[in-house]
């Protein structure tokens, strides 16, 4: 599919992306997806970076679950990679985190999966 997407497969059920575009979450239904995690903080990049309420909006009405767990790209808590793992074992699958460049969501789900 060229939607022009970077999406990498972590399990066959958790996958990470860089910055998602409210417009984007059409494409990411239609790739299969069923809930994205949102783990960037609103304002972290700037003006630039879309709001997690725009970034719902789109999420919900292409019929993704959606849930926003912001975190620090310096340190990701033992408290935020519960509430990671609570999440993957909840939501629909396959899920799609991100955050900035998808190393932050990488991060949480390897400390998640140590707890």
């Amino acid at each position: 599919m060229n939607d022009n997407l970077t999406i990498n497969p972590l399990t066959p059920e958790l996958s990470v992306s860089p910055q998602l575009e409210p417009s984007a979450m059409q494409a990411v239904a239609a790739r299969g997806y069923k809930s994205v995690i949102n783990n960037r903080p609103d304002g972290e990049g700037g003006p630039a970076q879309p709001t997690a309420a725009a970034i719902e909006a789109e999420a919900r009405a292409a019929g993704l679950a959606y849930v926003h767990l912001p975190v620090s790209p310096a340190v990701q808590t033992p408290e935020e990679a519960a509430r990671f793992k609570e999440l993957l074992a909840t939501l629909p699958k396959p899920v799609l985190a991100f955050c900035r460049t998808g190393t932050r969501s990488t991060k949480l789900y390897n400390l998640s999966q140590a707890i």
